[in-house]
């Protein structure tokens, strides 16, 4: 460790040194290890850290589907040029595979050791079929044949039937048979997604117990249904992961939504970037999978236990409300209270922040509802990143549009993983004539952002939200995310001269009071942190606090590392990615980074400048990374009311950074240290905290 802190020492007289940078994908696997913390945590309710273990398989997947991928796509490209780190795309390559190994064999190692038992002391067990009663196993095969046998495809493979092409994230039983003449067979067969991955088995003692045992087993267990007269040798699961990244050719493509639902459906085809086994799997049956599915032996993780973890989130169904977090009652702001509210006057009244999960999501959608009603509502505009299934917001467009309004919406069809729900949101909308349009030609459309355009007496008045987070109505319990509600002109103006730059055509560069990518943010945010620099040396403290999901840009990166030379204050609350090293001598000194995993995903955008003391804060839906500042459409709004620019520095800010609970602080090394309350000092859980003052008081 002395080592290394000498190393990035000397890199002080170089901004530009590899040594002071994180690679990004081996910061984005550290997030996954603090993720894991939550599942080791004996303080997490039991069943919620089941549900941490889900959450890191899935993450795991993600991180193979997309960045694994990308990264091997350079690799056989021949790409050698190295990002800020200094590591080329084989280095990377070679670097995250080992760490991703590492951390699912660490997952599975809490599951086993240490979850999966203390489920069972509570009589929730996860069994193996081979361990339960003939009594539950009978159950199982009347299941078995009843709902799961009807389902199945056995896929033989011989000199007539290929190998059967083996889709992304399914989970395949390789099955060797042996037929009366003492001939061996190889079959695939794929364990159905459209069942419960944990079967529950019914109890009849009368007890309170809850009892699972993982499909792929059932299925396993009962395969002489599947190949009557043929002897089971041996059954061995495998699941793989495939590139899903879809890559758009929007100048070629004569039709986009065409283009993107062609890519969707290419996503089972995409290459082998994992191929997870038991470390069972007998050499001969591995090599057969490799040959077939194309894949390289570097691909292969073999792990101890479940090949699926993100299943375990079905644990979650147990009725069991003292194994899980409280069930959470968000309620409106004060300003918002009432069933009878006009939220117009509301909003005329003063501008209205809501922190979502901490304050409900209702309002945002009574926003829209009573737009989509009121008679002298003229037209309602709007961007959807991710609306999710049986989305209010868009029926809220949808009435609004039967209603007569004039209604505009600019549904981005390029959200990953979100593409064919946006697909059915735009066909539905542009099917009742709502004005649909998706973005701008190689910009994601990432802003969120509502207009309704009202009509009062002889003037026409605008009313805006604005967010850090997307507009669906489920994410908003488990994410925590920022909203202004807002009638100021200015943001107004701005709102309409946006959505004619999203529609229409328009080279408009000199917004009133919001930043937008790829425009002006990035020269905004430059300029917001150059600034405390000069006040730093004109005597004036300078401190900026920015709070995102991560940090990778390099040139923002440069001006911190020159902001803390300079002196000033930096507070980083990163909850994800940060490229950024702290806490290096001559060059990050006064720079602080803390993440916080908690109940819910920390997913708001705050960035808060003290400016001479004339504080300023604004709120936004870009982290700092170039594919935000550079290949998207995001905004960035301030918060003009004093009032609620103190409830954010003095109440939300504070209380993140003075998290000793859920708090991690980062190392010059790149790794983390989880925060503890020093002796005799309250603990402080942000979250917790935040719940606990929004059921107390309103502030607005």
């Amino acid at each position: 460790m002395a080592e290394i802190d000498d190393r990035l020492r000397a890199a002080a007289a170089d901004l530009d040194s590899p040594l002071l940078y994180v690679n990004r994908e081996l910061a984005l696997l550290e997030f996954q290890k603090r993720v894991l913390e939550e599942a080791r945590d004996p303080r997490v309710p039991l069943l919620e850290r089941a549900k941490f273990l889900s959450i890191v398989d899935s993450n795991l997947d993600e991180f193979y589907m997309i960045r694994v991928a990308g990264l091997k796509q350079q690799v056989a490209a021949g790409v050698q040029e190295s990002g800020p780190d200094g590591m080329s795309p084989a280095d990377q390559l070679d670097a995250v595979r080992k760490t991703a190994v590492a951390i699912a064999a660490d997952a599975r190692r809490v599951w086993l050791e240490e979850v999966r038992p203390a489920l069972a002391a509570e009589r929730i067990f996860v069994l193996d079929h081979d361990a339960l009663e003939i009594e539950s196993r009978m159950k199982l095969r009347a299941y078995f044949e009843e709902s799961v046998f009807p389902v199945l495809t056995p896929l033989a493979v011989d000199l007539s039937r290929p190998f059967p092409h083996i889709s992304n994230l399914s989970l395949n039983l390789a099955v060797q048979v042996r037929d009366a003449s003492g001939q061996e067979h190889f079959a695939r067969v794929k364990v159905p997604q459209t069942l419960p991955q944990l079967v529950h088995v019914p109890r009849s003692d009368g007890t309170s117990s809850w009892t699972f045992v993982p499909l792929e087993q059932v299925v396993a267990a009962n395969l002489d249904a599947l190949f009557p007269g043929m002897e089971i040798v041996e059954v061995h699961p495998f699941r793989v992961t495939r590139n899903a990244d879809l890559v758009i050719q929007e100048i070629e493509a004569d039709d986009l939504l065409e283009t993107i639902e062609e890519g969707v459906r290419q996503r089972q085809f995409g290459f082998v970037t994992r191929l997870m086994v038991e470390a069972t799997m007998p050499p001969r049956i591995l090599d057969e999978l490799l040959i077939n599915l194309e894949a390289d032996r570097a691909d292969v993780m073999r792990v101890e236990g479940p090949l699926a973890l993100a299943h375990l989130a079905a644990l979650l169904s147990a009725d069991r409300p003292d194994l899980k977090e409280p069930t959470l009652l968000a309620q409106a702001p004060r300003a918002l209270e009432g069933k009878n509210t006009d939220i117009f006057a509301a909003v005329r009244a003063g501008d209205i922040l809501l922190h979502h999960p901490f304050d409900s999501f209702v309002p945002v959608i009574d926003f829209l509802r009573n737009a989509a009603i009121d008679p002298d509502v003229l037209a309602i505009k709007m961007t959807l990143y991710r609306a999710g299934r049986n989305a209010p917001v868009v029926k809220a467009l949808l009435d609004a549009r039967e209603e007569g309004k004039q209604v505009a919406v600019l549904v981005e069809l390029k959200a990953r993983f979100d593409e064919e729900r946006n697909i059915e949101w735009a066909r539905a909308l542009e099917s009742e004539g709502v004005h649909v349009v998706y973005g701008l030609l190689g910009l994601k459309t990432h802003s969120k952002i509502a207009l309704v355009v009202r009509r009062e007496g002889d003037r026409i008045r605008r009313y805006t939200h604005l967010s850090t987070g997307n507009y669906n109505a489920v994410t908003a319990q488990a994410y925590t995310d920022l909203g202004l509600l807002t009638c100021d002109e200015a943001i107004g103006a701005d709102a309409t001269d946006l959505f004619n730059y999203l529609t229409g055509y328009s080279a408009k560069t000199d917004y009133r009071r919001l930043s937008v990518a790829p425009i002006n943010l990035r020269e905004r945010i430059a300029g917001l942190i150059e600034r405390e620099i000069e006040h730093q040396r004109a005597g004036r403290p300078g401190h900026l606090i920015l709070k995102m999901n991560a940090l990778t840009d390099r040139r923002i990166i440069r001006q911190l590392y020159r902001a803390s030379q300079a002196g000033v204050k930096v507070d980083l609350i990163v909850r994800g990615i940060c490229g950024l090293r702290p806490g290096i001598e001559g060059v990050s000194d006064t720079i602080r980074v803390v993440s916080i995993v908690g109940r819910f995903l920390e997913h708001s955008r705050i960035f808060w400048f003290r400016n001479g003391g004339d504080e300023e804060v604004f709120l936004g839906s870009a982290d700092l990374m170039p594919r935000n500042l550079n290949g998207r459409v995001e905004v960035l709004f301030p918060i003009g009311d004093p009032r609620l620019v103190n409830v954010l520095r003095e109440e939300i800010v504070a209380a993140y950074l003075a998290d000793n609970v859920k708090a991690r602080a980062m190392n010059a090394d790149g790794g983390y240290t989880r925060l503890v309350a020093e002796d005799g000092a309250p603990r402080i859980d942000a979250q917790s905290w935040l719940l606990k003052t929004r059921a107390s008081t309103r502030r607005n």
